[in-house]
């Protein structure tokens, strides 16, 4: 059961061969069994039991719900109501929601069962889940290996089994590279397709919520509950309700895959490489064709990205100053004494670096030479993408240049932690749906994964190119020895 996919456990759920109340308490004993992971903040037994046995009791009076009792984890940087809402931070470790993110909401209409919060890096800030203030996430492929960040604990979870699926957010690449060093499948849709309504903020025009799961089939289950417009989200699209499995038998034949130069030059791993020449391979044979495209200012996206973010992180930390909710310190003396001592002791040292950097690039007579210039590149990197995509369908890249790397390596140099997203923030600065899929291992046993980059409103097509490419290949249904 513990490798069963959601299709297959909304099956044996509807013919009755299980229970929710017996899923979870599987699913629960697996994650107690499997702690040294620190794949979850918080799990709470008694209130997941009884979501779950409030779902069986639904389903035996009619309930036709198709995911009604099916388990998953959130991110803990969604509000649930009455669950701690800590966003990997000190600063909110003892904050209890008093209400639900949309994202929440939505899972929760659909009678899925929360299974807990899963670890996270601070505030959504880091590339290898090593910035928790509950301590690092262990990749379960390698102990020894991190998980990827930010969403890290919801990807070292479903890789190990510990659930089915589970939510994640992406603001450089937080679904989309964790997906990749843990081998599963992992979803960022087009900005504003999931409402960031109670998703707790660290850069507002780049943050997106996703799906976090082992195939794209269950990805596209799960997006169809977490998208739609929310009027409570000035940044969610007003558009059509949308079946995100609608594509997923669809042929691949006549689909043309761009292959940016850019993402395959100096710098990529030769293991990662080949995996994805082997996946690339692979879609040939399913009809697609292979078109040679430039993105010439993708090496401007990490320094755009590390102004911009920062910017807006600075702005959207500043409301956690100890008033009114989350940590006060003990000892102070004045208000603004608070403030310093609150904010000091409350946030880490990456999340300390980032503040800082985004004052300095937000203030007099620096705002012009920094922020300014750095939303131009953003519209130079978006205008790159539209451009190729008259010449393709979608693009293939890698997620990442290396497999994931071991715990400690890259921490002591935030640059060389930073160029590991190298082939991730574009999308996020062009708004664009992008998703990682696993294509093989790296010569040290690491699970690789390729990125599939679409247009606007793009994601059905993404998630049928991936379940077509996961009906002929295995390396979606391979787990880790725990």
């Amino acid at each position: 059961m513990m490798n069963y996919t959601i299709k297959q456990i909304i099956d044996q759920l509807a013919s009755g061969e299980t229970t929710a109340v017996a899923l979870a308490t599987q699913y629960l004993d697996r994650i107690a069994a499997h702690q040294h992971l620190n794949a979850f903040i918080t799990v709470d037994r008694e209130k997941s039991l009884a979501q779950a046995a409030a779902a069986d009791a639904a389903r035996a009076a009619g309930d036709t719900r198709p995911l009604l009792g099916v388990p998953l984890a959130h991110k803990d940087i969604f509000c649930a109501e009455g669950w701690k809402t800590s966003c990997g931070s000190k600063m909110l470790d003892n904050f209890i929601a008093p209400y639900s993110s949309n994202v929440v909401e939505r899972c929760d209409a659909a009678g899925l069962v929360t299974l807990g919060r899963t670890n996270m890096d601070e505030f959504a800030m880091g590339s290898s889940n090593e910035n928790s203030f509950y301590g690092a996430v262990k990749n379960p492929w390698d102990l020894t290996a991190v998980p990827g960040g930010s969403s890290g604990g919801s990807a070292a979870a479903v890789a190990a089994r510990l659930v089915p699926m589970a939510t994640g957010t992406d603001t450089g690449g937080s679904i989309r590279q964790p997906a990749a060093f843990c081998g599963i499948t992992g979803i960022k849709p087009t900005y504003g397709t999931v409402s960031r309504f109670g998703m707790i903020a660290y850069a507002s025009s780049l943050d997106q919520g996703g799906a976090m799961a082992q195939t794209a089939e269950d990805c596209a289950i799960l997006l169809n509950v977490m998208a739609g417009f929310d009027e409570r989200d000035s940044t969610s699209l007003q558009q059509a309700s949308e079946d995100y499995t609608r594509d997923l038998n669809q042929s691949l034949a006549g689909l043309k895959i761009g292959l940016p130069r850019e993402y395959f030059a100096d710098g990529l791993a030769d293991d990662v490489r080949a995996a994805i020449d082997a996946a690339v391979a692979e879609f040939k044979k399913l009809g697609a064709s292979i078109v040679d495209v430039s993105l010439p200012n993708t090496k401007m996206a990490i320094p755009a990205y590390y102004v911009i973010a920062p910017a807006e992180a600075s702005t959207n930390l500043s409301r956690f100053d100890g008033v009114r909710y989350g940590h006060r310190a003990a000892d102070y003396n004045g208000l603004n004494d608070m403030y310093e001592k609150t904010r000091a002791e409350g946030f880490g040292d990456e999340v300390k670096r980032r503040i800082l950097t985004g004052a300095y690039v937000l203030s007099h007579g620096y705002y012009d030479a920094y922020y300014l210039q750095a939303q131009k590149i953003r519209r130079m990197i978006a205008n790159d993408f539209q451009s190729v995509f008259k010449e393709c369908d979608v693009l293939f890249s890698p997620v990442s240049p290396s497999t994931a790397w071991n715990l400690g390596e890259k921490t002591a140099d935030p640059v060389a932690m930073y160029l590991e997203d190298i082939y991730t923030l574009g999308v996020n600065l062009a708004g664009l749906p992008a998703m990682s899929v696993p294509v093989g291992f790296g010569s040290n046993g690491r699970p690789v994964g390729m990125q599939i980059i679409g247009n606007y409103a793009g994601e059905s097509r993404m998630l049928g190119m991936a379940h077509q490419y996961q009906q002929v290949t295995d390396w979606h249904t391979k787990a880790p020895q725990l």
